[in-house]
Parts: structure tokens; sequence; C-alpha cells
């Protein structure tokens, strides 16, 4: 092994029943170098990662730290031998203090006490060491998102990681605290710190990695030296094929002459005095900052949260949804921001999933007719091309691209006329963005209408018909397709528009 390695897998393969996660994957990172890590959702990123930390043991391979050979690690193991992970999800308890947090499972104690003050200074010098300011006292539950990352990260500095794995850390967060956490990689880096950063926003690999590594179908591909690398030629390396266009092609297919949903000042959970309609065959794309009101009005339509006043039309008859329940079965579905929560049922199968709904309509007697339920199932499956070796398979074993398409297949299942995505794209990597993109298209080709919460603003102005523009609660702008223009769009989102006039 080379000096330079302070990690090195070598031919790592995980087979599960049915299906190889990984066939031949090798990797190398060498000291104080941050290696970015892509791939399309299932390409294995994620099972690499956790051969890695002990959570997932290797069918064959070998793991070398420092030039010490392993068959298999365990999380002590990989602690031991300075190994850390910043999981999407953190591994916090939010009714425990920022210090308790960061020594959480193994606590400063004098004698048989738990010293809490002891704690409060070692977690204020590992702020200090990242230029963080967190008050060692302040609940994790009081902290933002960004805060509570700070603190896992360091976590894993306090306990010496010499490589620190990062699985799609900017996901959860706002663009603010994602500038606040490239400085904080970037001062590990310069620390001596090695890095695997791993992401679907390119972007970001640019910005951060030295070399990038790219993993399709769990076999190594190819890495490239980033300075070196060009956007076009990763994308063909993570698809094995050429990307001429980020977003499908899509004929016109709006009928303005049929009014979908129609909202006539309508406020709540919020918002205030909201009225536009949507049209069949057409996506709305609803715009705005954070914090605008966009996912709380996505919730009043789709009955979790109350409506205060003002009137919902479906199809020209006024409806009060007081309930997803009462919502789905208007024909209204909503295809949520956070996926893993509130989208699926992760630990059920795909079936299932996609069967939840109709329950009802294919029971007799509570006894679920398992011809319908099966027959509905590899329809959707086929259909919206979720890869699976069957449909028994967990939810919780796709990727985050196949856990969309089932979400989706759930709600084409249930017949649904209005489908509301909130972020639909968010954690996806361009491969799987491109299809969802496609299976939106061919949603409105038939009649149905979408409504498109996004913050990424080349997917809004790429996918939309029409925008909405939301600010502080407030509609503060609607944009045709001639008039998309993303400082127009901004300024609407910054609740300035009213003053100027769109160009």
């Amino acid at each position: 092994m080379s000096e330079d390695y302070v990690l090195e897998l070598e031919h790592i393969r995980k087979e599960y029943p049915g299906v190889v996660a990984l066939a031949d994957v090798t990797l190398q990172l060498r000291r104080g170098e941050i290696l970015g890590l892509i791939g399309e959702n299932g390409a294995g990123k994620s099972t690499l990662i956790k051969c890695c930390s002990g959570a997932v043991i290797p069918t064959s391979g070998k793991i070398k730290i420092n030039g010490k050979t392993f068959d298999r690690m365990t999380p002590q193991l990989a602690a031991e031998n300075g190994i850390a992970i910043i999981y999407q999800e953190f591994n916090n308890v939010k009714e425990l203090s920022a210090a308790e947090n960061m020594f959480l499972g193994r606590p400063i104690r004098k004698g048989v006490v738990i010293d809490r003050k002891a704690m409060e200074e070692e977690a204020a010098k590992a702020f200090a060491q990242l230029n963080i300011k967190i008050n060692p006292r302040e609940l994790v539950k009081n902290l933002s998102v960004g805060y509570q990352q700070m603190i896992e990260i360091a976590k894993a500095i306090q306990q010496n990681a010499q490589v620190l794995i990062m699985d799609e850390p900017s996901a959860p967060l706002t663009n603010n605290e994602v500038e606040a956490m490239f400085k904080v990689v970037e001062l590990l880096k310069s620390k001596g710190v090695s890095i695997i950063y791993i992401s679907h926003r390119l972007e970001e690999i640019f910005r951060l990695s030295d070399r990038i590594e790219v993993i399709r179908d769990g076999e190594y591909v190819d890495t490239l030296i980033t300075k070196d690398a060009t956007v076009d030629e990763l994308i063909h390396l993570m698809v094995g094929r050429e990307m001429t266009q980020k977003f499908p092609p899509r004929e016109p297919c709006v009928d303005y002459s049929k009014v979908v949903l129609e909202l006539k000042n309508v406020c709540g959970n919020g918002d205030v005095d909201m009225s536009f309609k949507i049209h069949a065959g057409e996506v709305l794309g609803l715009g705005g900052l954070v914090g605008a009101g966009r996912t709380e009005l996505a919730q009043v339509i789709f009955g979790s949260k109350p409506k205060d006043s003002g009137q919902i039309f479906l199809n020209g008859k006024e409806v009060h949804p007081k309930s997803p329940r009462e919502a789905i079965d208007l024909g209204i579905a909503l295809v949520p921001e956070d996926r893993k929560r509130h989208g699926a049922l992760l630990g059920v199968s795909i079936k299932n999933n996609i069967n939840m709904p109709t329950y009802k309509r294919i029971s007799t007697a509570s006894v679920i007719n398992s011809t319908v339920e099966k027959r509905t199932a590899e329809k959707y499956r086929e259909e919206i091309q979720i890869k699976c070796p069957t449909i028994n398979q967990l939810v919780k074993n796709l990727s985050g691209g196949n856990q969309q398409k089932v979400i989706l297949g759930k709600w084409l299942a249930a017949d649904s006329q209005l489908i509301i995505f909130d972020e639909p794209t968010r954690g996806i990597d361009v491969g799987a963005k491109y299809e969802i993109y496609k299976l939106i298209n061919d949603l409105v080709a038939q009649g149905r209408s979408v409504l498109m919460i996004s913050s990424e603003m080349e997917e809004l102005t790429g996918m939309s018909d029409r925008i909405i523009v939301l600010a502080e609660g407030h509609m503060t702008g609607e944009l045709t397709k001639d008039q998309f223009n993303a400082d127009t769009i901004m300024a609407y989102a910054s609740a300035v528009a009213d003053k100027k006039e769109v160009s």
C-alpha cells in the first residue's frame, strides 16, 4: 500500500437474497483529501460506506486502514480506527443538550457521577475548533438542522476521526447552512482529515473535492481529477449514456377550458388569501424561499392542515377536505418532501405501499383480494419502472429515486387527478431526476394536473407551464412561460415584486 492512502477498499462485493448491491468496487482515499463519491440512486454508495462503518458486512473483499487489512468491520472497530460517518438522518436525542449528544454513550464521569460540566467544556472546545457558535447547554430540539449536523461533525472530530464520510450532507440544509457546512469541511481538510463526500449535487462535488470516484450498478467505473473533469463527462459515467437534455420534451397539453382545482381567497396554516387555478394537463410550479408557506399550502389542499377561510373547488364543485383520507377519496394526492417519514411505509413491501389507498376498494368483509393486489402492484412496477427484484421487497431497501416511484405508484393506483409534488427530486441524482420528470410529463399527458413545489430554479422553470410565487404566506406573483426569468422569480420570492414591473 502506498503511504498516501489512509483508507482502501478492494473489490468489495455485497449480495442480498436476489440482489447484488455491490458487484466489485475499489476505492482509495488519500490522506488529507476530499474524495467525491457519486453514482445514480441505487448505484451502491450507501451500501459501500456502511461496509466501512460495520453496519454492513461485505460478502467478499478487503478493507485497509493505514495499511492494516480487515475482512469486515464492526462499528466499534471502525471508531477505533478513526472512521466516522455523518448520515442523512442524525443520531441525536433531541431532548438532550448539545454537550450530552456529543458524549452520547460515552459520558465523562467523575467517579460514578456524570460530569456534565466537563462534557460542556469539551464540547465548547470542539465547537471552537470548527469555528461554530453553539451553546453546549442548548437542547438539540431548539437548534436548526444545520447546527444539529455540526454537532455530529464535532462529535466525530472529538473522537479523533481520521476519515470522515458524509452522506448527502447538504440535503436537509438551507442555503446559508450549506455554506457554513462547506467552510467546516474545508477547515477539516486543512487539518489533515480525509473526507469522502457523497452528493447528487455535482456543483458541490466540483467545489469541494480533489478527486471524484464514480460507481454504477454496484461496480467501480472510474476516478477523475476534479479540476480536469466536466459535468457532461460525469453524467455520462454515472448513467452509462449521453444525456443531451436535463428535461424531457413535452408537447403542450393544457386544457384551459377545464379547471381542475381552484382556490378562492383561501387562508390557513400561515398562508394568506390564496387565489389561483390549475387546469387539466397543467404543471403549475410553486416557487418561493424556505418558510414562504408552500408546503403549508399543499397541506391545506391535502386536508392535513385546516383551512381557516376561503373556498376550494375541485372540477367546479366546492370541497372541504378535512383529512388526507377525504382528499384521497376526492382524487387529490400528495408526494411529500420527506418521503422517508411521510411518503412511504419503509418497513413494508412495495406491493403493500402501492395498494395502501385502494385496500378498502379491493376488500370484501375485510378480506383483501390478493390477486388484484398483486396485479395492481405489478402493473405500476412495470409502468413506472421501479427497479426491484420483486414487489415483495421492502421499500427501505430501495434507492431514493425508486422510493419516489413507489409513492407515485400508490397515487396512480388511487386514480388521483391532482397530484401535489413537494420537492419531487430532492436527494435524487441526475439520471433518476430525468425519470421523475418523464413521469410528471406522462401524468399531465393523461389529463391529470400537477402542483409542483420546488426550490430548484432550473427545475421550476424547466418543468412548469405556469409559476406562482409565495413570500411570507402571501401569493406575490404569477408568471406564464414566456415570462419565466430567474431574477423576476427571486424578486417575487423576496416579496419585492409588487414594486417592479414584470418584464
